[in-house]
């Protein structure tokens, strides 16, 4: 488990450090990034390191909770004045586009996690799925959306922005999710969503 910093130039020495190893396991992978690497990117030395981080796997580790934490404050905050659950899905899926393009390494990471660390993985997706599914199930209940199996339709939704993410803002050279690409998105998962008439 990683050290709590003390002081704040301790937290913002950890900062340094999490943000150089995102750099560096998204740039060399895991089985070649190092220690030396990531210091040498944060500029700070080999020493200093050990003060926050037992070894390369727990900074690896943290830096996985550190991402997932970010990115559902980023959804959370985008979609905080949203007044229904449709533009919760919207504005959320905009704030969740928005930190992958700044952030591309999170795809990278999360990727290696599979095999890295296989916990980290689980971590990272399980906390995404508990507030979606408290969402969905409010949303169910205040009749927004369709009956529907909150767990199941969490990793659906989930599922859909990682893929699309992966597609536009990772695999294209702009880097980003067109217009007409999350309007279809939006199209799809409103249907899907949508109550029907009974």
């Amino acid at each position: 488990m990683s050290l709590t910093p003390k002081t704040d130039r301790g937290t913002q020495t950890k900062e340094k450090l999490l943000l150089a190893a995102e750099r560096v396991f998204a740039d060399l992978g895991y089985q070649d990034a190092s220690v030396a690497k990531i210091t040498n990117h944060a500029g700070v030395g080999q020493g200093t390191f050990y003060l926050y981080f037992g070894s390369k796997l727990e900074i690896f580790e943290e830096l996985v909770y550190d991402l997932n934490r970010r990115v559902r404050r980023a959804m959370s905050e985008g979609a905080a004045s949203a007044t229904n659950r449709i533009e919760r899905e919207r504005e959320g899926f905009k704030a969740f586009f928005k930190f992958t393009a700044e952030h591309p390494a999170l795809y990278r990471i999360i990727r290696q996690a599979e095999f890295v660390s296989p916990k980290a993985l689980k971590h990272h997706y399980s906390k995404i799925v508990e507030g979606y599914q408290e969402g969905i199930a409010r949303a169910e209940e205040e009749g927004e959306i369709m009956d529907l199996d909150p767990e199941v339709a969490s990793w659906m939704l989930m599922g859909i922005g990682e893929l699309i993410g992966m597609r536009w803002v990772l695999w294209s050279e702009d880097g980003e999710v067109p217009d007409e690409v999350f309007e279809n998105m939006m199209r799809f998962i409103e249907a899907g969503l949508q109550r029907g008439e009974k």
